[in-house]
């Protein structure tokens, strides 16, 4: 249970309050912004939940606002955190974007969204949708107050009775980010793989929606074999139309969606990846000048294509005379970020590809390898997943029994991808072909 809700500009003064307990006294906020440069100074980073006198501060930055929930109950931390991250989402979908001046522009709305998604400190309403079906942003003098609807009372608070469309769809993503790091010589450090099923929903009227994956832990519990690879996910998130009883008992997702577009679950893989884009670099370093040779390789099936790759090289921050020799894409110089970047609209799995590049040095200096950033590396393969993770399955049931079109899409694509550079070699004459 959360005592009091606060939006702080970041000098940590009050944008915005609602009590809703009256535990704790509002002056208790001051404290706030002292915790946290405290923190700061002695863990070297800022906590999401700090405790001092007996209340706990739970927080969340978003650009320049701070959403801070305080609490002198023993409350769940992680509900009150995801609360605070709700809440942000519901503003920035009112107001576009969340920061000071929007806050200042919307006070009286918020205040509304306040008293409806939380009630004496406990969360209620968070679904947006819903919200706007009742909470809207302009001002109208009614002689009859609009009624709540339904969905606000009904079990299912994420979703409208009476929904109708002419053709009923459904298109389910399967996404999975790669977060890699590889040292120079081309080993992976760091691996894993955040997975997320994003979905769009045109069902009219209340469908139940059956999901099956090919879920290791499914198939070990009721003791079959999957035909194909079975994948084991860690740190599942669902969204809250899932039926978290019926997948603790035997791993189907069910649940009624909400209308439109949703993030049904989320869940993570940690395991050792080979690069599915490697960049092999070699650096020249001479007097006035400094060159580069970058070899990116496509390490995936040759049926799968990457799509729109980016590779930021990192140069000096002084160099100037750019000249570029590729085999394939366009390069260009980003002085702003003191880096090239090598465009491949279509990477084919299997292929290679070369790039050389020349910048002029007009300073001399030690390199500090300290100070070297890495590549990085921006792709997307269609059709394509890294863990092995497919739909089995997806039912659509409704009691008027129409007839409904799933489509289902799976798409890789770079998280945090980085690839260590070399240290630049020194010689008096280039070893490297000329551009």
């Amino acid at each position: 249970m959360a005592s009091s809700v606060f939006l702080l500009d970041l000098k940590g003064k009050p944008l915005i309050a609602r009590d809703y307990r009256g535990d704790i006294p509002l002056s208790a906020i001051d404290r706030f912004m002292p915790l946290l440069q405290l923190r700061e100074d002695e863990e070297g980073t800022s906590l999401p939940v700090m405790t001092e006198n007996g209340v706990t501060y739970l927080h969340l930055r978003q650009k320049d606002v701070y959403l801070v929930a305080l609490t002198r109950k023993n409350a769940n931390a992680m509900t009150l955190l995801q609360f605070l991250h709700h809440l942000a989402k519901v503003f920035t979908d009112y107001f576009n974007a969340l920061e000071e001046e929007s806050i200042r522009d919307n006070f009286v709305i918020i205040y509304e969204l306040l008293d409806e998604m939380m009630d004496y400190g406990v969360p209620q309403i968070t679904e947006p949708k819903i919200l706007h079906e009742y909470i809207t942003q302009e001002s109208h003098i009614l002689e009859i107050m609009p009624r709540p609807p339904l969905a606000v009372t009904n079990a299912v608070s994420w979703r409208s009775e009476g929904i109708s469309y002419r053709k009923n769809e459904v298109f389910l993503d399967v996404v999975e980010s790669i977060n890699m790091l590889v040292n120079p010589a081309g080993s992976v450090l760091s691996s894993d793989i955040q997975g997320a099923v994003k979905m769009k929903v045109y069902l009219s009227g209340m469908p139940e929606l059956r999901l099956g994956l090919n879920d290791k832990v499914m198939f070990e519990s009721t003791g079959r074999s999957a035909k194909g690879k079975a994948v084991e996910m860690e740190d599942i998130r669902f969204h809250q139309c899932v039926r978290l009883s019926k997948f603790e008992s035997d791993r189907t997702i069910s649940f009624i969606p909400p209308d439109g577009e949703f993030e049904l679950m989320s869940y993570r893989l940690n395991s050792q990846l080979k690069p599915l884009v490697l960049c092999e670099s070699v650096v020249e370093s001479h007097r006035g000048r400094i060159e580069y040779m970058v070899k990116a390789k496509a390490q995936f099936k040759h049926r799968s294509t990457a799509n729109n790759v980016e590779i930021e090289v990192p140069v000096p921050s002084d160099a100037d005379s750019p000249r570029f020799k590729s085999t394939v894409g366009s390069v260009r110089y980003s002085p702003e970020r003191a880096a090239f970047v090598w465009k491949i609209k279509q990477f084919q799995g299997g292929k290679e590809a070369l790039l050389r590049a020349h910048f002029g040095l007009p300073s001399i200096r030690d390199d500090d390898p300290e100070r070297r950033p890495p590549i990085a590396v921006k792709f997307e393969i269609p059709y394509f997943t890294t863990s092995g993770i497919q739909v089995r399955y997806l039912k659509i049931v409704e009691k008027s029994g129409y007839q409904a079109l799933p489509w289902v899409r799976y798409i890789t694509k770079n998280g945090d991808y980085q690839l260590r550079m070399p240290d630049p070699v020194s010689s008096g004459a280039s070893r490297l072909p000329p551009i």
